[in-house]
């Protein structure tokens, strides 16, 4: 990630475990990101469902979904969509 400045968010969200626990449990697809590609726009984050990208670009697996719409907003397509190895 390159050195760019802390985003400003117009809501904070904070992803915390719920009546069924952790949703990275039932993940079938995760995303990682390529640190060489990342430009630190912070739109991964600013997409995010469920608040799972914290300020420094970086995703919380444990509640992360899956769904991939932060790679999906990527505009550099630094994300890519892996199938998880149970």
């Amino acid at each position: 990630m390159s050195s760019a400045k802390k985003h400003d968010r117009l809501a904070i969200s904070t992803p915390t475990e719920g009546a069924a626990g952790q949703t990275g449990s039932w993940r079938v697809f995760r995303p990682v990101v390529d640190k060489e590609k990342c430009n630190g726009c912070g739109l991964c984050a600013m997409y995010c469902p469920d608040g799972a990208i914290d300020d420094d670009l970086v995703v919380d697996l444990r509640f992360c979904k899956g769904c991939g719409i932060c790679a999906n907003e990527c505009p550099k397509k630094a994300i890519a969509m892996v199938r998880e190895e149970r």
